[in-house]
């Protein structure tokens, strides 16, 4: 809790220079930072319309979804058909990594192995339905397969390999109790 007391008004200054050198790029017409405001504006009205469907959408799986289901099918007795579930899952997913950090938080405090979140997030990264329709409709179908066929091995091998160095490690998300 002393950090966070001691880390706030250095957060706030930075936030003030941030702001700061926006406005003055505005006034004086430097380009760079009126882009940099920009960019800004457009990544936070996005968050704003998105973010509020994501936090009621994880606030229901928090409440409809049980932890016994979550372990069953992701956790320690998953399997290799852990995997197969979490491409389901993140395959219709919008958003990009947005909404799919929080649900990973989610998965993993329910239960799920830190195997099968990585995989879940590599699986948003790669394997989201609008994502490969777009890809495909410009790079065609073949371009797309070939990149799925190749992609999937290699976020599942990630996973499993970043997934037990942190279980030996004895990783723990910040804030977790042990």
């Amino acid at each position: 809790m002393k950090d966070t007391k001691k880390k706030f008004p250095v957060r706030i200054a930075l936030f003030a220079v941030f702001f700061g050198f926006i406005a003055v790029s505005l006034i004086t017409g430097y380009q760079p930072g009126r882009d940099l405001g920009s960019n800004f504006l457009s990544f936070f009205l996005e968050m704003v319309q998105v973010l509020p469907a994501v936090f009621i959408l994880i606030g229901l799986f928090d409440v409809w979804v049980k932890r016994e289901t979550i372990e069953k099918h992701l956790g320690q007795g998953g399997g290799a058909k852990s995997f197969f579930w979490v491409f389901i899952l993140a395959a219709p997913m919008a958003g990009g990594l947005l909404p799919a950090l929080p649900i990973a938080h989610e998965l993993h405090k329910k239960g799920a192995r830190f195997t099968v979140v990585l995989a879940f997030l590599g699986a948003v990264g790669i394997g989201r339905v609008p994502m490969v329709l777009f890809e495909s409709t410009f790079l065609g179908i073949r371009f797309s397969l070939i990149r799925l066929i190749a992609s999937i091995p290699l976020v599942i091998v990630t996973a499993v390999f970043m997934g037990r160095y942190l279980d030996k490690s004895g990783y723990r998300i910040p804030g977790e109790e042990p």
